[in-house]
């Protein structure tokens, strides 16, 4: 069974950056596209960005110029760096992709989350 594994939350002051990971492991083929998703207290999930397998990249306006999604299909790893970061993006984040297992399946997954704080 695969997974998807988040790490690099925490508490950052305004202005400040930090790095998300996203591992997969356990029984893996190989990854589609990927996704960084967003959840603040009271409000919806949010896309804030996606990549293809290929590398194309898709931001939420809020986070343009901010942000950077990354992959690197050989460690099956996804990574958002964020900089210049505000109380705004405060909020859970969430990371999404979908596995192949075997070449012919592919299955959606979500991480745990993990809490990024924004705040002096």
């Amino acid at each position: 069974q695969a997974q998807l594994v988040e790490s690099g939350g925490g508490l950052v002051q305004p202005g400040g950056s930090l790095r998300l990971s996203c591992a997969a492991s356990g029984t893996i083929f190989s990854l589609d596209g990927m996704g960084w998703y967003r959840q603040a207290p009271g409000k919806q999930r949010e896309l804030v960005a996606d990549i293809t397998v290929g590398g194309l990249a898709n931001y939420a306006d809020s986070v343009k110029g901010r942000f950077t999604i990354s992959r690197d299909n050989v460690k099956s790893t996804g990574y958002l760096q964020m900089n210049n970061l505000k109380p705004d993006d405060t909020a859970v984040y969430y990371c999404n992709a979908n596995i192949r297992p075997q070449r012919s399946v592919s299955v959606n997954f979500w991480g745990q989350g993990t809490q990024v704080t924004v705040s002096s």
